[in-house]
């Protein structure tokens, strides 16, 4: 299995050097691709070098919190699972970041066995995640083209659109570095991937406020890729100018 990728953000260097400690102990998969010390510093990491499908989050921190990295996080990069780990007097802010898909918080000290059975219940769910992407065929035995490649990446994207899938969860599966894939995509697609997956997403979900009418806005968001029907009506706004709700109300 490929590894999971982790981003640990604690402004505590002693707590922060530990938890990376632990979580690399807990199982071979788990990698820290980044240990920080603020939000700031993970969301350039984020944009310039790599997604993790990890990330775990303290509350208080300098120059952008917690509570801020996660609504980043949730808004530009949703597939990520994001973690919270805070202090009892903190509670309230731990249950305000439950309300932005935050997985679960981890309370400090944080406690070994509470950590690695969390770990456990992830690696499940990511690798169970991660059988369920069908692809076509995958790039093995020759040296293939770049419109070789687009032409089954794309195939690859049509039958997975309605999972969630980033860039980098593409490129693994294809042995593509994944910078190196955005580029080939644009030029053979006229489309970056992000934006291929939602112009996928968004007809998809045309046809079935058109044709389903019994299926709620969240049901019809979570069909085509998006489990939050907020993010899912922001998407489908700022790509056909109206929100789902408006969008179906036009309709003959």
């Amino acid at each position: 299995m490929n590894p999971i990728h982790v981003i640990v953000a604690e402004d505590e260097p002693l707590l922060l050097r530990t938890l990376v400690n632990q979580i690399q102990r807990t199982d071979d998969l788990f990698q820290v691709v980044l240990s920080a010390s603020d939000g700031e510093s993970v969301l350039r990491f984020m944009k310039s070098e790599r997604v993790p499908d990890l990330l775990f989050t303290d509350i208080h921190m300098p120059l952008l919190d917690g509570i801020g990295l996660i609504r980043a996080v949730e808004r530009d990069y949703p597939a990520v699972k994001k973690i919270v780990i805070s202090g009892y007097s903190e509670f309230e802010y731990a249950q305000q970041a439950l309300k932005m898909n935050v997985i679960d918080y981890l309370l400090k000290p944080v406690k070994i066995r509470e950590l690695e059975n969390l770990l456990s219940m992830l690696k499940m769910t990511i690798e169970s995640e991660r059988a369920a992407l069908k692809s076509p065929s995958l790039l093995t035995g020759r040296q293939y083209t770049a419109e070789e490649i687009v032409k089954t990446v794309a195939d690859f994207i049509k039958n997975n659109y309605s999972l969630e899938l980033s860039l980098e969860d593409i490129a693994r599966q294809f042995n593509v570095n994944a910078s190196h894939l955005s580029k080939i995509f644009l030029k053979y697609t006229g489309e970056a991937p992000s934006k291929y997956i939602m112009s996928l997403r968004m007809n998809e979900a045309k046809q079935l406020l058109s044709l389903k009418k019994g299926l709620s806005i969240k049901e019809i968001g979570e069909a085509v890729g998006y489990p939050d029907p907020y993010y899912f009506s922001r998407i489908f706004k700022q790509s056909t100018g109206m929100t789902p709700t408006e969008y179906k109300s036009r309709l003959p």
